[in-house]
């Protein structure tokens, strides 16, 4: 089996997984999955939770986001990190870019 090291971006597919939040799931090994995220402004992730580590970094725009009951307004440059089980959701302020990875990868991700 030949395992591919290095990924494209023009080779990655933008899914639209809600409206106005789109997923490109660009990396992915046996323990841990990254993914981008362009979430158009006033979409929303509803709040939600899975069994995943999640960590995400704001590359450019402003989201409100609430984890585990606590709301902030997170900008470019910031981080955040949400433990396996843990309610969460976004509303995009404006547009805005996320990088996120999970761990364990989410299989429901998963891309050719």
């Amino acid at each position: 089996m030949s395992t591919q090291y290095f990924i494209a971006s023009q080779d990655v597919l933008q899914i639209e997984q809600l409206p106005g939040i789109h997923r490109r799931t660009m990396a992915t090994t046996d323990k841990m999955m990254l993914c981008e995220f362009f979430i158009e402004r006033d979409s929303t992730v509803p709040e939600h939770q899975h069994p995943h580590d999640q960590v995400g970094y704001v590359v450019f725009g402003k989201l409100e986001f609430t984890s585990g009951g606590e709301t902030r307004v997170v900008l470019p440059g910031d981080a955040y990190q949400i433990p396996g089980g843990v309610p969460h959701g976004a509303t995009a302020l404006v547009d805005s870019l996320v990088i996120e990875v999970f761990s364990p990868p989410r299989e429901e991700y998963r891309t050719k």
